[in-house]
């Protein structure tokens, strides 16, 4: 097994300028393509355009022609030949998945919904009302959420299938008190045709499922097609071309985020098992493309960890797929010390932050940027993905430096509720007329003035 994945020692070189490049290559501007789809480019367009050139012709061609374009690109990208009617998943083949599927199965998604639901709702956003009484003036200030009203997931469907996706996405959208949800996955066994999914979709309460999938997919629920209302929000991973067209369409509709390569960060002491952090390592390498980083301030972990990793990875089904990752996009560091190391973690701002030491709490108060953090050497990744009740979706790329995880509050609209009676419109009359004037709106004041000169 020809494992290349890089070592950094920062006794020997700037480990900044190693990870800067590797944050380019993960960003959306890293143009992260598999070959497959660099081929389906070419067969499709004629020429080996950008990514982001094919969103733009995608997204202005479903713009334009609606729901003739979508089902020409299915047929042409994913090569199913779909109609108006067999775009969506029929209530008897949600309903036939659900009966036909695994009743242990059935029993893990309910258990995982419930979780999620109760972490979401304790953490969901409530109305906010301060009153101002001073004798006869009366001042009453609200903030009001209220859910939105439909909202779209993209759920991926081309290398595995995610049932986890749609639980993560749409669970924490039903606890704010979301009423539509419609989801798009690709038409494909491990998307629209897959049972799991379709049962899992049954299962938390979602009629409306769409086997279409890629940038045509974001651009249908975000501009409106025959058979597919346009929605107000766009949440849900993807591969490069879904996150440009999210970016795309930001704008016309809400969206997430802009969504990269799955990654992890693990910061790791003399503690830590190397059979452990392989193995987390391979977790997000699978992805294919995903990303896996060590940083550690104890020089043996990194020799044990590169062994378990070609021992681990050739026991694995997607061991090919993730040896490629960890080769392209992963890294193993070796940090001056455990300051060095914090330092580092939180300068890649990455999606996932395993610290995987014997103290992980102390740590942990060294670090502002990542997505979800998990502690302890008991903690794998996979249980924030899966089960625990945060979601999954997640900030990648770097910008969890200024973004946050998808949660229930993200389908919340707020709104500012403000009543002034008139004896408190007159107190605040002269700070508003001295503001207005040195604004130079001077209608401003006048709409004050006018309700108190009588």
């Amino acid at each position: 097994m020809n494992l290349t994945i890089p070592t950094i020692d920062c006794s020997v070189q700037d480990p900044f300028q190693a990870l800067a490049e590797l944050r380019r290559k993960l960003s959306p501007q890293g143009d992260v393509v598999s070959e497959a789809g660099r081929q389906r480019t070419m067969a499709l367009f004629g020429e080996p355009l950008a990514p982001r050139q094919v969103v733009q012709r995608i997204c202005a061609d479903v713009r334009e022609r609606g729901l003739a374009a979508v089902l020409e690109y299915t047929s042409k990208l994913d090569g199913k030949s779909l109609s108006l009617e067999t775009m969506r998943v029929g209530a008897d083949e949600l309903s036939a998945a659900h009966a036909a599927c695994d009743k242990s199965f059935l029993g893990t998604i309910r258990r995982i919904r419930e979780n999620i639901i109760e972490f979401q709702s304790r953490i969901l956003h409530e109305d906010v009302q301060l009153v101002r009484q001073d004798g006869l003036s009366r001042v009453e200030l609200r903030q009001r959420y209220l859910p939105l009203r439909r909202i779209g997931i993209c759920v991926p469907g081309g290398a595995a299938a995610y049932p986890s996706t749609v639980l993560m996405t749409a669970v924490p959208a039903k606890t704010a008190g979301v009423k539509e949800i419609a989801v798009v996955v690709p038409p494909t066994e491990f998307g629209g045709f897959n049972q799991s999914l379709l049962a899992t979709c049954a299962e938390v309460g979602i009629t409306e499922v769409y086997r279409i999938g890629g940038a045509q997919a974001v651009a249908a629920m975000a501009y409106g097609i025959e058979g597919l209302p346009r929605v107000d929000k766009i949440v849900g991973p993807g591969n490069l071309f879904v996150a440009l067209a999210k970016q795309h369409v930001f704008g016309e509709v809400d969206i997430d985020s802009i969504a990269g390569p799955s990654e992890v960060v693990l910061l790791a002491d003399d503690s830590a098992i190397d059979r452990y952090i392989a193995s987390d390592l391979i977790s997000q390498a699978e992805h294919s493309p995903g990303s896996g980083v060590l940083i550690t301030w104890h020089a043996p972990l990194i020799e044990g960890v590169r062994n378990e990793l070609i021992r681990q990875l050739g026991q694995l089904p997607r061991g090919d797929l993730a040896l490629t990752s960890l080769n392209d996009y992963g890294a193993l560091i070796l940090a001056r010390d455990e300051d060095q190391a914090a330092e580092l973690a939180d300068w890649l701002a990455p999606e996932h932050l395993h610290i995987s030491t014997k103290d992980p709490e102390r740590l942990l108060d060294r670090i502002q940027n990542a997505g979800a953090i998990f502690l302890g050497h008991n903690t794998p990744v996979a249980v924030g993905d899966y089960f625990a009740g945060p979601s999954h979706v997640l900030p990648t790329g770097g910008t969890a430096r200024f973004a946050n995880g998808l949660c229930a509050n993200d389908f919340l609209k707020r709104s500012s509720v403000i009543s002034y009676n008139h004896e408190a419109l007159d107190d605040a009359a002269d700070d508003i007329r001295r503001i207005a004037a040195v604004e130079g709106l001077t209608a401003h004041s006048a709409s004050v003035d006018v309700r108190l000169d009588h």
